[in-house]
């Protein structure tokens, strides 16, 4: 997979994208970062990518033509597809960020990420370029770049052969819309407190039930609109509502 990232600021990539197990998936070729620099189609002898509001107002709004124009050249690089790439802008106004979407992003082979800075970008490009505008939360950043690695490090992780584990990545939080059950490690017992017994008895079968059951009460406990979604068992629903738990349904 490839992601083609728009920016005005190239140098802060790839950075903590290039370290750790996303380090190593792009080392190995599982999936590349592409960063196109929108100065370098700025318009005139400054190589103007920006411009006051018609109408008045605070800021600068990231002007069209190299916004276009960039578009247009990370497009060009996408082998036979390009009028099915998604151009995702990121942005405050965009639909929130969630696993599903990621889970759906992880089978393209291409995506292009439009970073936008100052007031934003202009509407025109919002209207008639850009195919999907994504948030990762109801919060206002400098830019999108942070957005961008963001979206770049959940959906990486979710292509098979980043993850040392396949299994890992099934067991996240939000991977069933269940948050994920708690973790130990060595020692087995820590300025006093002490790890669950069942995780030190060797019996697979129960470690599993636990971790289930962690699972479903730390879900219904933190998030229980995540409930709805899940896929549970008549027995799991039972016991849910037996702790509290009201269903929509």
């Amino acid at each position: 997979m490839r992601f083609h990232i728009l920016t005005l600021f190239p140098g802060l990539f790839p950075g903590p994208l290039a370290e750790s197990v996303l380090g190593r998936g792009m080392e190995e070729g599982v999936f590349s970062v592409c960063v196109h620099d929108i100065r370098d189609h700025g318009e005139g002898r400054h190589r103007t990518v920006d411009d006051a509001p018609f109408g008045g107002g605070p800021g600068m709004v990231m002007k069209p033509g190299p916004l276009d124009a960039s578009i247009k050249e990370a497009t060009r690089e996408v082998g036979g597809g390009a009028d099915e790439t998604p151009v995702v802008l990121l942005d405050p106004q965009g639909r929130r960020l969630t696993q599903r979407i990621v889970d759906e992003m992880a089978h393209l082979p291409e995506v292009v990420l439009v970073c936008g800075r100052y007031e934003g970008v202009d509407e025109r490009i919002r209207q008639h370029v850009v195919t999907d505008e994504i948030s990762v939360g109801d919060f206002v950043l400098t830019g999108g770049e942070l957005a961008a690695m963001v979206l770049v490090d959940a959906v990486a992780r979710r292509i098979p052969g980043v993850l040392g584990s396949e299994e890992s990545g099934r067991e996240d939080s939000f991977a069933a819309s269940l948050l994920q059950h708690p973790h130990y490690t060595r020692p087995p017992e820590f300025n006093g407190w002490e790890v669950p017994e069942v995780l030190l008895s060797g019996d697979h079968a129960k470690v599993a039930q636990w971790r289930r059951e962690q699972s479903l009460l730390r879900t219904l406990v933190r998030r229980p609109d995540l409930l709805e979604g899940a896929d549970l068992t008549p027995q799991e629903r039972r016991w849910l509502k037996d702790q509290g738990w009201t269903s929509l349904n």
